[in-house]
């Protein structure tokens, strides 16, 4: 596919770095948080109030406007009719001049109550510790919810009781009950300590389970089920801040690196019953060693008796689905998924309103499927048979008999929405119309009957548009991003195309191409390779990806051909074989891929200069990068590495030990595949760049490359960012001089 897009607009721009990262000229707007109502006809979203449309507060380390003056409103999508449900005076407390900052909003099951969520601050990725607030709709009457715990930005994940009586959150590792007619406070667990959490988990089933609340309640209100994770046993690793304070100050986070010790985690449930005194936990009796197994899934089985609970072995091979008996705590089997490399799909089931079957995502008949299993697990019937991968389940009309989710079985760059029957009984349709080419996103109502569409493109921002399905005809137009599709439209682009190539074993590789703006065929041209190549990301999608997507236009505009593959093993949906073949050898059999590609793009087209080519990448990117500068020092000439990880054996132990095997299985595997050991074949110019506060890909592993660098005496060139993330966007200037470091070197080195 290609797309020429040489000359537009009447007076083409040229972008800089400060347009991109300092003025933020070309980031994208989104709708503020919608909820559909529960039955689906209405539904409710943030947006500024009338006459405020120009207050901002500040830019987030994302570029992104943090805005006050939100009310709540309300669509009817048949009518279109709007009207203010909740009010800037009402969202106002007593005694305060302004309006609560709302950074997310929750109704009660009955409607009649709003949870406010505001002063949110991060933790590791997601903001999700602040203070809660509730809304009274039937007489104003708001409050702050938390008592003494409330006002320091340090509750997490607060919620309902389904029956809207009480309030439960989390405030320093331990659970709170707050009654909300007497606003009485209870602790449902009293026995948090530096190792012992609860409700809440630590950094590494946050990040590679993608999980951080910890708690459910029972549909009848009248227990909590709970994560409880005891970190003693995974060491502390400490991150050093020298600039805050005249003396350094150190975090320590409980990080479990490869063949090291981990957390172990239980399931309990409490009784929510204050007539009998203090609250007591009972234990889910499940098998095995905890701190060698993980519980990464946990929720009510569709009613206050029974937990549907998934435990995974520690070389994540095996998936044991139990239903544990809340009452006594002890389980049975339900469902084994089994693999003999590596699991990665983990979901919730969906339960459907018989209660004795649920949607289930399973990868065993290799390919990502959706299944519907009885609750004995007797009966599994795949609902989305064939030979493509569906990368989301979306949504369940069960009154009308149809499921659907997103999947391109003839691109996978691409996604889009389909629906097929629900008892497994027809074929499946396309429902997102050919217009709509690229990636499409929807949030649908509980009926299904209607859904907010976002559409976007590699050069389109996206488009929010309130649709009506199955007919997917467009009602109102919720956010189009006129203006910077206005701004994209008068840049000089060139030429767009996506392009597959054969790997040395004629495996079809995946890849797009920009070229400068009125390129010369008969000129050459040097190359900017964008690389990630892990199984945790795919970087070959028709999809805007903002900041990304323009620094890209940016240096095609200054000459440069900007390409980027994915390498097999990388989380295209291309089935199971393509992601586990990199099993026990990520960073081998991607970077040859890499390296396959390269010299097969060189071939095609002989504009691109083989003796100028330069690499980039971040995290799973940065140390791509490093493999290709080190492992093919012939083909790759100049890199910049940002926050990578030299050394598998650094890394933590549910990510690495997922793809990489056990250590004690693999350890040869280990060392071969990390770049640190070929580091003395570097030959090119390398450029390594990491933030001094990486909690993810620690700061050590670059302190550990430069000294072997240093060994073999091979010249580099070195940015730290003090106390940075992962990301690197953190401090003012942060990411405008990331980019222009970035830009300078390809410019002068390439």
């Amino acid at each position: 596919m290609t797309i020429n897009s040489d000359n537009l607009g009447a007076s083409p721009v040229y972008l800089t770095n400060e347009a991109l990262f300092k003025d933020w000229e070309y980031n994208a707007e989104r709708p503020g948080a919608v909820r559909w109502s529960e039955e689906g006809a209405t539904y409710t979203a943030l947006e500024t109030a009338a006459g405020y449309e120009d207050a901002v507060l500040e830019k987030d380390q994302y570029g992104d406007d943090i805005k006050i003056y939100q009310e709540v409103v309300r669509y009817d999508p048949a009518s279109g009719a709007r009207e203010t449900l909740i009010s800037l005076q009402q969202l106002t407390p007593k005694g305060r001049d302004t309006a609560l900052v709302v950074d997310d909003y929750r109704w009660s099951d009955n409607g009649a109550l709003m949870l406010i969520y505001t002063n949110a601050e991060y933790v590791w990725r997601e903001k999700s510790r602040g203070d809660y607030w509730v809304l009274n709709r039937d007489d104003g009457d708001l409050w702050q919810l938390g008592g003494d715990h409330a006002g320091d930005s340090q509750m997490m994940f607060g919620k309902f009781s389904p029956d809207a009586n009480q309030f439960a959150y989390v405030w320093k590792n331990n659970i709170y009950l707050q009654d909300l007619s007497t606003r009485s406070i209870t602790a449902l667990t009293m026995d948090a300590s530096d190792t012992v959490i609860n409700g809440l988990f630590d950094w590494a089933y946050e990040e590679e389970f993608s999980i951080r609340d910890g708690f459910r309640w029972s549909p009848d209100s009248r227990r909590i089920a709970y994560w409880q994770l005891d970190t003693h046993a995974a060491r502390d690793f400490f991150i050093i801040n020298n600039t805050d304070t005249l003396y350094p100050t150190v975090e320590a986070i409980p990080y479990p690196k490869v063949g090291q010790e981990n957390a172990a985690a239980r399931i309990g449930v409490v009784a929510i019953d204050t007539a009998s005194g203090d609250p007591q936990t009972l234990w889910i009796k499940l098998p095995g060693v905890p701190k060698d197994m993980y519980v990464p899934r946990m929720d009510w089985a569709d009613n206050s008796e029974q937990l549907l609970i998934q435990q995974l072995n520690r070389k994540q091979s095996i998936n044991t689905v139990f239903c544990a008996d809340a009452s006594n705590g002890q389980v049975e089997t339900v469902l084994i998924e089994t693999e003999e490399t590596f699991l990665d799909l983990l979901e919730n089931p969906r339960w459907l309103k018989d209660s004795q079957t649920f949607i289930w995502q399973s990868e065993r008949d290799g390919w990502k499927h959706i299944y519907r299993v009885s609750r004995d697990g007797q009966s599994v019937i795949d609902l989305t048979p064939g030979e493509f991968d569906v990368t989301e389940l979306v949504s369940v009309d069960e009154v009308n008999g149809w499921l659907y989710f997103i999947a391109s079985p003839h691109n996978v760059s691409q996604r889009y929405l389909q629906r097929t029957y629900l008892d497994g009984n027809g074929q499946m349709e396309q429902i997102t119309p050919t217009e709509f080419a690229g990636s499409n996103h929807y949030q649908i109502a509980a009926d299904s009957s209607w859904a907010i569409h976002t559409h976007s493109s590699f050069l389109q921002p996206p488009v929010h548009n309130l649709i009506s399905l199955p007919d997917h005809t467009v009602h109102r137009v919720i956010e189009d991003n006129a203006d910077l599709r206005a701004k994209i439209a008068n840049l000089k682009l060139g030429e767009l195309e996506f392009y597959s190539v054969e790997a040395r074993d004629g495996l079809r590789l995946d890849g797009y191409m920009l070229r400068p703006p009125n390129m010369d065929a008969t000129k050459k041209y040097p190359l900017i390779n964008y690389v990630y190549g892990e199984p945790a990301g795919q970087t070959v999608r028709d999809i805007w990806q903002g900041s990304l997507t323009m620094w890209h236009i940016l240096m095609s505009q200054r000459g440069f051909i900007i390409s980027s593959v994915d390498s097999r093993g990388t989380a295209a949906p291309r089935g199971h074989d393509w992601r586990r073949s990199v099993y026990g050898a990520v960073g081998i059999v991607a970077a040859r891929d890499q390296c396959d590609s390269l010299q097969a793009i060189c071939e095609r087209w002989n504009y691109i200069d083989s003796s100028r080519v330069g690499v980039w990448g971040h995290s799973g990117g940065g140390s791509m990068t490093l493999n290709l500068l080190f492992r093919y020092p012939q083909q790759y000439h100049v890199g910049v590495s940002m926050a990578p990880v030299p050394d598998q054996r650094l890394y933590d132990s549910i990510y690495q030990e997922r793809y990489s095997g056990l250590l004690e299985e693999f350890e040869d595997n280990y060392r071969e595949a990390s770049p640190i050991t070929h580091a003395a074949n570097l030959q090119g110019k390398l450029l390594l760049i990491h933030g001094t506060g990486d909690d993810n890909v620690h700061y050590q592993g670059s302190e550990l490359l430069v000294d072997e660098l240093i060994k073999h005496n091979r010249q580099f060139d070195f940015m730290a960012y003090p106390n940075r993330r992962h990301g690197i966007v953190e401090g003012e200037g942060t990411s405008l001089h990331l980019r222009t470091l970035q830009s300078r070197y390809f410019e002068d080195h390439l």
